[in-house]
């Protein structure tokens, strides 16, 4: 009688080993997201690459879309008790885009765990904000579990080879006590950096400062470091742009278009408040000059209409959110 209770609890704490192991959100996914509106639209082929710690999981996400490849790296959340997997913040290609370079919407990933004797699967689907659902519709997807990759192997080698870094376009500005200090992005090997024109400085910050500075909206933030872009509004006319942080050109010239014109600051701990400003180089062949920006704030977008014509700088003024008292 005691061999078989010995047996019984052996045989039990096997399968709820093989239960919990199979139940893992750990390894290799990849799926279909398809867009839930009526007609045929764009589809996406996508990457989940995964791993689980307790009720963390953290990983790369990417996708196939038109003509490229992307990549971001992407932490949520998992609950063993309804297999429910949750990851916010997921950067996405607009799905009438005609290129991967396209506009992208920010969506957050919510889907179910399913384990059957066939396989793994991760149903769920891609969410927009609900003022942006018309904008950016759901995308459903179906995740399949590739068992015949090594889970640990995959991982590892996804977070060196595809973690997302900026391009040659993009600038990183630090905002330090002699001015901000523009730097750009760490050359791609096989890749050489174009130098834009000449541009004179003092000319430059003597224009901005003859013409009157708005304050279109005020803005709270909880980073040190900020990551902001720049997407023409509207139709794609030629609006050419300078960025002043704090009466400090940090972008000089750049024509907006669909693809984002991206800058990285970090805000001047010192000053009460920072001054983003856009300077319009000219009116593009629909006036005024208009921008659509989005401050990444962490896992905060938020999103500014600014308008700026020859004689008004449109302005966004950034504002730290006190810390915190525990």
């Amino acid at each position: 009688m005691q061999r078989l209770i010995l047996i019984s609890l052996l045989f039990f704490s096997l399968c709820a080993g093989a239960q919990t192991s199979t139940t893992t959100t750990t390894g290799s996914w990849y799926g279909k997201a398809d867009v839930v509106l009526d007609g045929t639209f764009n589809n996406y082929l996508t990457q989940l690459i995964v791993k689980q710690n307790g009720t963390k999981v953290e990983g790369i996400f990417g996708y196939y879309f038109r003509n490229g490849y992307q990549s971001f790296f992407v932490k949520g959340t998992y609950d063993p008790k309804t297999r429910q997997i949750s990851i916010p913040e997921m950067p996405v290609t607009f799905y009438k885009s005609n290129s991967i370079d396209g506009v992208t919407c920010n969506m957050s990933f919510e889907g179910t765990l399913r384990v059957s004797k066939v396989g793994s699967f991760i149903r769920g689907a891609f969410v927009s904000d609900p003022k942006y659902r018309y904008t950016c519709p759901e995308l459903r997807v179906l995740f399949s579990l590739d068992s015949l990759v090594e889970q640990n192997e995959e991982i590892s080698s996804a977070v060196v080879k595809q973690l997302w870094q900026p391009s040659l376009d993009d600038k990183i500005v630090i905002d330090g006590a002699d001015g901000p200090e523009i730097r750009s992005a760490e050359p791609v090997a096989g890749k050489t950096e174009t130098k834009g024109p000449e541009v004179n400085y003092n000319s430059l910050v003597t224009r901005f400062k003859q013409r009157q500075s708005v304050v279109a909206t005020e803005m709270a933030v909880k980073s040190d470091s900020i990551r902001v872009s720049f997407y023409d509004n509207g139709d794609i006319d030629g609006d050419t742009i300078s960025v002043f942080l704090n009466g400090n050109p940090v972008v000089e010239k750049q024509m907006i278009s669909a693809k984002a014109t991206t800058i990285y600051i970090k805000l001047d701990p010192t000053k009460e408040y920072n001054d983003l400003a856009m300077f319009a180089e000219n009116l593009g062949r629909i006036p005024p000059n208009t921008a659509l920006m989005v401050v990444y704030d962490g896992d905060n977008p938020q999103e500014i209409f600014l308008t700026s014509n020859l004689q008004q700088n449109g302005t966004v003024r950034i504002r730290k959110k006190p810390a915190l008292v525990k």
